[in-house]
């Protein structure tokens, strides 16, 4: 569900975009624009996933060399960071990236696993979550989501009143 805010800021966008002036204000406009919103954003805006598993991360170029060499607390942070049912972490989450950073530092070695980690922590957003996003959206500095996924063609035309 959308805020009445990010049902605001849907409206402003989508009355200065020329593209969909000549939709009609009915559901089938409404439609037009929910599938518009789904489409990958241009030029890209890269976004922190909410959500990343253990597996994800461990099972795709991860090097286990590096595990061996954590310090005790180091291998706590880590392994308390998918401590959870789901095996997951949210580095969408300030601290939860804190932890990765202080798990993965040092030497040249660790801070490569630190990237191989980011490189799986985010995503390209598509129009909507672009749109309702914080952030610069940058692969140095993704943006963070205040909405994720897609919206509905009622959704849409109750926010733009058709």
């Amino acid at each position: 569900m959308l805020t009445p805010e990010q049902k605001t800021a849907l409206a402003a966008d989508v009355a200065n975009d020329p593209a969909f002036a000549a939709l009609p204000h009915n559901s089938d406009g409404a439609y037009a624009v929910a599938q518009a919103y789904q489409l990958l954003a241009v030029p890209d805006y890269i976004v922190w996933k909410s959500s990343v598993s253990q597996d994800d991360i461990m099972q795709n170029g991860f090097d286990w060399t590096r595990v061996d060499n954590l310090s005790v607390g180091k291998s706590r942070i880590w392994e308390w960071m998918f401590n959870n049912q789901n095996r997951q972490c949210n580095p969408s989450k300030i601290n939860v990236r804190a932890g990765i950073d202080a798990t993965w530092v040092g030497t040249a070695a660790d801070l490569a696993v630190r990237a191989a980690v980011y490189g799986h922590c985010k995503r390209k957003a598509n129009r909507a979550e672009k749109l309702f996003a914080t952030g610069t959206g940058t692969d140095a500095s993704p943006a963070t989501m205040a909405f994720e996924g897609s919206m509905s063609y009622n959704e849409v035309q109750e926010a733009l009143g058709w």
